[in-house]
Parts: structure tokens; sequence; C-alpha cells
């Protein structure tokens, strides 16, 4: 087999979000790979767009056969413009579109041997099993990676051959554990102690291990890696250390990831004796579905063509064929003693004419993974059949199943739907009017869905897409909707307008604003009244809180995704069916910053010397230039300087520098005495107030537990770090000051050896003013130095770019961050790592996006289907890189209880306004008569309305007003949601919310 030269480099600002999921040498690796993609109805369409979208080297179309009908309800490269053309010919354009660094061919010949072994990875989808069988046999023979894809109505499969001795390079996503050591031992064995007990919980025993950073036994930094053993008290046995230096301080041990080899069994051999990828207790229902895809081959060989939509002849005829195959094999070759499931292969057998759009998503995503997988060696393929089913969508037991008359092709665009679940669900579809929150990578996904299903395509219906974004050139790897003439345009008007021409008849709605209590005069009453459902496809869980207390405001149905790097998640909350949405545990800290008291003096982690390291640029650089610039009155005196509570800021940025700097030389100079004064002189005068051996009043050391005790850097001019520190600080100093900067190394090196160190007196100064300790003569010595600031130009702020490699904003904080880590013994972060943490940046493939946007539209058909009970829907959870797939039925709703009431969060008390209008004694008293409950409180939003501890007179004033009186109004509103208390309560207790109505 042959790879693409690649003569290109790699677009690491496209490919940003996917490089932090692959990393460099996988997607490498990706960018040189060619695969052969046989079979283009809308599965083959999905691996084809995910395979160019992640930026595969070239892509080989094959399908020879002309373009019909049921295509268009899942493939979205074919329109009605495409009937009769050849699948692949008709797809080669707008996927060439996705990727110009992607080529995209059509082959049109039989595929043969020579042409096998052009190709890495061949893919087959909607192929016969004879097929199969050839083309399997010729890849495993000839060291091809082989894939199976097929969807059936509501079925799928998915089968790997990656051959007898394949290597995974990277068996895990997770990034290689790195824990902070507080001891090790000289022994045999070594025993390690982790700062962090929780840490422990991580290794393993058997896991191989390598060490950095630290200080006395030097023997273990660097060294090859060492396999350990985990102790009952957490502390970890890493070999004999005896002949080692004694252990002083510090140092990181980090998890080195080894490569596995991987055999797999050819597909005729498979085929017999399948090993499926499911837990436990599905296992049984996998290998049954293994059977029903058999049934249905030989049932094309039997009869030329597949079984017809809900033929109850035709799928007696499935189910005798799969009686008649006799059991499978186990993994040792034993017979398995397990009873056919007739009535699960006659269900398949029933809607398997169908081809529908959320499994070609979810069945597409996964096979796109595994070809990664088989060219990148990342992560663990297929151990080597994957069954899915979503039989759930279907009718309940006892509800009638789809008549086969209104399942027949009638030459509509909708006919592969059609065939599953009828006409009459389909108008139903039509005249749905959904709201998608975000259309971001998932949102992309779903308007497509939206499109092939006909969601809103009819009359009265209709898609709003709202979101505020533009679209940038990393969505362009995931969010399929764009193309490069997009990049700054609003995401929604693109997606709009993108979204049309997938679907004509599709009425969608973009609006360029996001939800929160800003807009609810927009998103109020008056809209969601029009509105079926929504969609959430949002990447933070504070807007998707909102969204979904706004779902329960208007009990509103919620279907909602997310996904980080190959984990994704779908759920659905259906008002009175099922619980209502809740973020997880840890959410309310996902986007709040670290205590600045911990980040400034006592780290513990690497994302605080990074927390750290961003703040630094941020005063140092642009709140420094922008207090000069706009607060000349805080410079008209000392005393004025001094009330400012700027004098800290300002002398940090004043730093050793008498005057404004007029040369690089100041700037070197001024970067060389930060650096001194961060790193060395600042962690000396800790130490001084908090020695190492500091104890505290209960007994205990001081530098314990997360604390680790910080050592003082000596600046070296030979060290990269060192030195990178000090030239982009120099730079930035240059850059604000506008005056030119310099990129030699050697010639700062030279310059460096030539400056003296730091006079204390000047960092004895800046670090009196840092810890409010500044004197009266300080701020003078301060105002007269930053007059000749305010005399020069205006400073330049530099507002923090993370993506341009060439300002020094990344390289100081890097810097910066690496030397905070090295004086605390803290794990340092390399480059691409930083980036991450300090750009708040979401690791993201388009793979694990397209799957959870088709988890979502399997939900979708059960919400619009009708009333279903809850053992209907499903939570869903995947892990690609770990092959890990779980569906789960939605917890029911919780109940609440306060003395003779219960409630749910769905539930509310609806009052009318009446005519004419209650006052505020007239609406308690009403309540008080349902509940048969004193009212204590009322509240709207924050403002209090009511309150039986008020005075009387207080009580009288409002309790003779009219309830709107009492209350701001938005524009439209035709209901007012209070807050209730009742005599008794408890604090935490949350009653149901009393929706007035206007």
């Amino acid at each position: 087999m042959d790879t693409l030269e690649t003569s290109k480099s790699l677009d690491k600002e496209l490919y940003s979000r996917q490089l932090y999921v692959l990393g460099l040498p996988a997607m490498q690796r990706i960018q040189g790979a060619k695969v052969l993609l046989s079979g283009l109805q809308g599965l083959g369409a999905e691996v084809a767009k995910n395979l160019v979208l992640m930026g595969v080297g070239s892509l080989t179309l094959h399908d020879p056969h002309p373009t019909c009908w049921s295509d268009l309800a899942a493939q979205f490269l074919l329109s009605e413009q495409d009937l009769g053309r050849s699948r692949a010919e008709a797809s080669q354009k707008l996927l060439a579109e996705l990727n110009g660094a992607v080529q995209v061919c059509v082959y049109t010949g039989d595929i043969t041997k020579d042409l096998l072994l052009d190709f890495q990875v061949v893919v087959l989808t909607a192929s016969r099993l004879e097929e199969q069988l050839r083309v399997g046999t010729l890849c495993h023979e000839h060291g091809v990676c082989f894939l199976v894809a097929d969807t059936r109505g509501l079925v799928g499969q998915l089968f790997c051959d990656f051959g007898e001795n394949f290597t995974v390079q990277d068996p895990t996503e997770a990034e290689p554990l790195t824990a902070t050591i507080q001891h090790i031992s000289q022994g045999s064995p070594g025993i390690l102690t982790l700062r962090e007990e929780a840490d422990a919980h991580h290794f393993h025993t058997g896991d191989w291990v390598t060490f950095s950073g630290i200080e006395g036994m030097v023997e273990l930094n660097g060294c090859d890696p060492r396999p350990l053993h985990v102790r009952e008290d957490g502390t970890l046995e890493i070999g004999d250390t005896t002949a080692f230096s004694r252990y002083l301080r510090g140092g990181a041990v980090t998890e080195v990831k080894r490569a596995k080899t991987v055999s797999h069994e050819p597909l005729d051999t498979a085929l017999l004796q399948p090993r499926v990828v499911a837990q436990s207790p599905q296992k049984v229902r996998a290998r049954c579905l293994h059977q029903s895809f058999r049934a249905l081959h030989k049932f094309q060989q039997l009869h030329g063509r597949p079984p017809k939509p809900w033929d109850p002849v035709d799928a007696e005829m499935v189910v005798d064929l799969a009686q008649a195959m006799g059991p499978l094999k186990g993994t040792e070759g034993e017979p398995l003693e397990e009873q056919l499931d007739e009535a699960l292969v006659r269900t398949v057998a029933l809607s398997s004419a169908g081809g529908l759009s959320p499994m070609a998503a979810v069945l597409g995503a996964v096979a796109a993974q595994e070809v990664l997988k088989a060219i990148s060696g990342k992560f663990m393929p297929l151990d080597q059949w994957l069954y899915f089913d979503a039989l759930d969508c279907l009718p309940e037991d006892g509800d009638p199943f789809p008549n086969p008359e209104d399942c027949v092709p009638r030459r509509c665009r909708y006919d592969g739907q059609t065939a599953v679940f009828g006409t009459s669900f389909q108008e139903k579809l039509s005249h749905q009017h959904y709201l998608l929150v975000g259309a971001g990578a998932v949102g992309c996904e779903l308007l497509k869905s939206f499109a092939l299903m006909g969601l809103g395509a009819g009359d009265g219906g209709g898609v709003t897409v709202a979101d505020m974004d533009h679209v940038e050139l990393s969505n362009l790897s995931r969010q399929f909707l764009f193309r490069s003439q997009d990049v700054h345009r609003q995401k929604a008007e693109v997606a709009a307008e993108a979204t049309r021409r997938l679907n004509a008849d599709l009425q969608v709605t973009p609006l360029n604003l996001q939800l929160d209590p800003t807009t609810e005069d927009i998103f109020g009453d008056d809209f969601f009244s029009g509105v079926n459902g929504v969609a959430a496809a949002l990447d933070t869980f504070e807007a998707r809180d909102y969204v979904a207390a706004r779902c329960t405001h208007f009990l509103k149905p919620l279907l909602e995704a997310g996904t980080m790097g190959t984990r994704g998640s779908a759920s659905v909350f259906i008002p009175h069916v099922t619980e209502n949405y809740k973020a997880p545990s840890n959410a309310a800290s996902e986007d709040a910053p670290d205590p600045v008291c911990t980040v400034r003096y006592i780290p513990a982690t690497t994302e605080h010397t990074v927390q750290w390291a961003k703040g630094e640029f941020d005063d140092l650089f642009c709140e420094s230039a922008k207090t000069i610039n706009s607060h000349p009155q805080a410079l008209s005196s000392p005393e004025d300087l001094l009330k400012s509570q700027k004098q800290p800021l300002l002398q940090t940025m004043r730093g050793v520098l008498t005057e404004r700097p007029q040369t690089w030389r100041d700037c070197v100079l001024w970067a060389f005495g930060h650096w001194q004064l961060r790193f060395h002189y600042g962690v000396t005068q800790l130490l001084r107030t908090y020695p190492p051996d500091k104890v505290q009043g209960d007994g205990t050391p001081f530098w314990s537990g997360p604390k680790q005790c910080p050592q003082p850097l000596k600046f070296d001019a030979s060290q990269d770090t060192h030195l990178l520190y000090v030239l982009a600080a120099a730079n930035l100093y240059a850059q604000m000051h506008g005056l030119p900067g310099s990129q030699d190394q050697t010639a700062l090196r030279g310059l460096l050896n030539l400056l003296p160190l730091p006079d204390p007196q000047n960092l004895d100064r800046i670090f009196a003013s840092e810890l409010e300790l500044d004197s009266p003569s300080g701020c003078k010595q301060l105002h007269e130095a930053l007059k000749t600031w305010s005399k020069g130009p205006p400073l330049e702020p530099l507002t923090f770019e993370k993506d341009n490699d060439s300002n020094f904003h990344m390289d100081f904080v890097v810097a910066a961050a690496s030397l905070r880590a090295q004086n605390y013994g803290i794990p340092v972060a390399g480059h691409a790592e930083t980036k991450r943490i300090v750009g708040r940046i979401i690791p993201a493939i388009v793979t694990t996006t397209a799957a959870v946007a088709g988890l979502v539209g399997l939900e979708l058909y059960k919400v619009v289907g009708g009333p279903r009970p809850r053992h209907a829907f499903r939570h869903s959870y995947l892990h690609l890189a770990e092959n890990y797939f779980s569906r789960w039925v939605p917890k029911a709703p919780d109940i609440q209880k306060f003395r003779h009431l219960k409630w749910t969060g769905w539930d509310r008390l609806e009052v009318p306004a009446g005519q004419p209008e209650r006052t505020l004694e007239s609406l308690l008293a009403h309540i008080q008569e349902l509940q048969r409950l004193r009212v204590t409180k009322l509240l709207h939003g924050s403002a209090l309305l009511y309150s039986a501890g008020w005075s009387e007179e207080k009580q009288a004033r409002h309790l003779s007003c009219r309830v709107t009186d009492l209350v701001k109004k938005v524009p439209g509103q035709r209901v007012l949601v209070l807050e209730l208390g009742y005599e008794g309560e408890e604090d935490d207790t949350n009653f149901p919310r009393l929706h007035y109505k206007l």
C-alpha cells in the first residue's frame, strides 16, 4: 500500500480542536493516508463527510449505482437534480468543497486486488455479503485494513478487520497521567509518595512511568520507563533505588503509554464466530441482530430485492432464514446455545427497507472514527462487530405498526423515511416548529438532520436557529455547513442558507442572538407559544441551564447534546414524563477561576501556573497601559496615586526602571529585572515569611499536602526557558512602548551576560507595593517616575491573542508558567497544553459531533410521534476512543413533598389575572384557598413583593396594589412567574412557581 507524499504542512488553526484529540503525529499520518469508500448512500455520505473534514489525504469514491428517490432521506450530498446520476459522481463536487486539502476522486470500475493494494483502508457500505467476503479476503491477505458498515431501517452494523498484527501506538484518549512527588525512599523497592493522595487512585499496578524535575535522586530524571506497583496505602513501588542519591525535593512521575498489538479475524471467520462490542446483557441481542443481517442478505440473494416495507410475508421469510442458519460459535469455537429472538428478527425485517438520516449519522461517525484508528494507530479499534439499534423509535408493544400501504414509495425525497414510519408520521413532522439554540458543530449536524427528515418543511412548520457567534477558521473542520468564504459571517445566517440548499421546502429563520435574560423580550411568551420543542447544541453548562429553565417554564420538550473530544452525550427531557435537566455536579465550577490567593501564592496544579502566567500578561502589558492612558488624574499627586489603588500595578509595570524605556536594552533590563522579581527574589521573600520548616498553630507543617514549598530559581541564560521569558517579556514591553524589538537570541544571551543583577532595593520597592505595604515615600518615587511615562505617546495595551505564533504572547505565557511550575515542583505544561488551558479550548472532532446529533434525531422521532411512556426514551453516552456505547431510560421526575402537597419540577400553579385584575391581597387569598397553606412570601425574580415579616403598614400598602403595579414587565409578556414561600417551610424547599396569567 502507498501513502501520499504530503508536501503541505498541517494547517494547525483549521485542525486546532482536532489536534487536541488526536495529536500531531496521528494527524500527520492521517494527512498522508489513502482511503477507498464504496457505497454512497446515506451511510457512505456520512463516512465520506467525516473523513474529508478530518483531513484524510485522499478519498476515492466508488458507487456506480444511479441516485434514486429513497436515497434523499439520508444522503445530504444528493438532490432531486441528481436522480439517475451515479451516486459517487454526484457526490464528489460537494465533498471536495468541504476541505481543499483533501483529494476527492471517483473510481468507476470493478474493485480488484490491484486497486485495493493502493489503499491503506477500504470501507464498504450498503454492499452485498458476497462482495464483502470477496473484498474482505483480499484485504486480509494483503494487509489492507477493511471495514463493513450498513444500516437497515433502525438497525446498523459495523465490522473491522485490521489484520492479525495491528499495532495501536496510543490506546487511550487520556493524556499521560502526571502527578507531583512528595517523597521517594532509598531501598528495594523504592517507595514513592505522591503529594496528592487522590492521584494514587489513577495509577494502576503494571503501569509504566518515568520521572522529571527531581532534586537529589536525579538518576530517575528521564530514566527508561519503570513498572510500578500500587500498594494498599496508595504509595507506589518503583523498583530498586538503593544505589541512587538521596531524594531532596520536587519532581513529577509521568505515565508512559505503551503500544499494544491487536489481532483480527477475517470476515469469513468472524461471520460465524462474531466478537461483538457490547455490555454483557446486550451481547445476546447483538448476536441476534447479527443473524438478522445474515438473513436479510440471504433474502436479497434469493429474491433479488430487500424485504418490502412492513410486509408480514417477507418478514416471516426472513425469520425462517435466520432460524435455518443454525447457532453461532463462541470465542472458543463452541456452538452457542442461544434461542433466536424471533420477534426481534421480525421487527428488524419489517422496518429494514428504509434509510434514515439519524442512523446514518451514528454509524457513519463510528465507522469514520475506526478508519482514523486504522490510519493513525491512535485508540483501540473495535473488536470486531458493533451492532446498534434504535427499534425503540417504533410504536410501543400493543400499538399498531405502520400500515404497509402507508409506507410504499411515492417518488418523494422522504421515501427512505416513510418506509419506516409511514406518510402520516411524515406529515406530522412537516408541521413541527423547532427552536435550535446553537449553530456550531452539533447545531450544523442537527440542521442537516432536520432538512433530511423534513422537520418543519410543511405548512406552519419551520426551524428557528439562534446563535450570535461568527464563523471562525477552526470551525471548518467540524461545522460542515460552513466554507472558507463564510469566515467572519454570522453562523446562524450561513447555517440557515446552507440548510435551505439541502431542502428548499424547509423554513429556516436565523436569529443572530443568544438565549439569555437580555433577550427574553424576543424569546418570550409569543415566541414559545409557536414552538413545539427545543434542541440545544451549546458548549457551556451555564447556557444549557438557562435554556433548560426556559423549556421547563414553557413546558417544551428539550433535546440536548454535547461533546468533549471523542466523548459525547445526548439527552431528552419531556414535560411531566422524564426528569428535568440537571447540570453535572461539577458543572458549577467549570468556568469558575481558582481562588486568587491559591494561584498567586500556593499553586498546586499545572492549571494554576498557566492561570497565573496569563494574569501576569494581562497586568503587565494590558491593564497597566490602560491605566496610564485613561487615568491621568491618578498621577496628579502621590496622594491621588495612593488613593487610586493602582500603585501595585504601576510599580510592577515600571519595574527596575527609573524612567520610560528608550531602547531595546532598556526593555531587556526591565524583563531581566522582572524575571528576578518573580522567580528568585519574590520566592525568597515568601520563604522569609513562611520558611520551609514553619509549623501552624495545630502543629502541622505549613508547607504540606497541596502546599508545596517553593524554591527560588537562579537565572541561567543558557537555559531555553529562562531566555525565552526574557526575550518574550522584553519584546512585549517594547511593543507596549512603541519601540522596536528583537528576535536575536544569540545577541540577547550576550547582552544578559553583561547586565548586572537588579538592585535589591528596587526589588524591595516593587515587592512592598504588591503586598500593599507601599509607604508614602514609595508612592512619591513612583509618582515622579511615572511623569515620564505620561509625557510620552500613549502606551499600546496588548490584548492577548493565542493564535498568533509570532507576537510573543503565547511565548511569554508558556515560559512564565513553566518557570512558575519549576518554582513549586509542579509538572510543566508544553506549548499546546498551555494554549488549551489559557484559551479554554474544548477538544473536538467531527465524528463525536455527528454521532450525538444522530442520537438526538432518533429521540426527535419519538417526541414528534406523540405521547410516549418514559421507558420509550433514551439518554445516550458514547466514548469513541474506547468503544463504549450506552443508552438508558431517563429517570422519572423527582417528587417533592411538603405537608399534604406533592409536586415535580414540571408542576406550577396557574392563576388568571381576572377582570378586574387581582390585587395582591386577593391573589394571596386565592393561593391560600387552593393550597390550604398560609403564604409567607412572594417574589418576582429577586424582588420581594410580600413578606409576612413586614410591618402591618408596609403589608397593607402592598396588599392593596394590583400585582402588575408591583413588578416590571417585559413587553409582550403574558405570564408573570412568581416564587412562593409557605409557613413552616424549610430553607431548601423549592415550591412550584406561580404562573400569573395576564
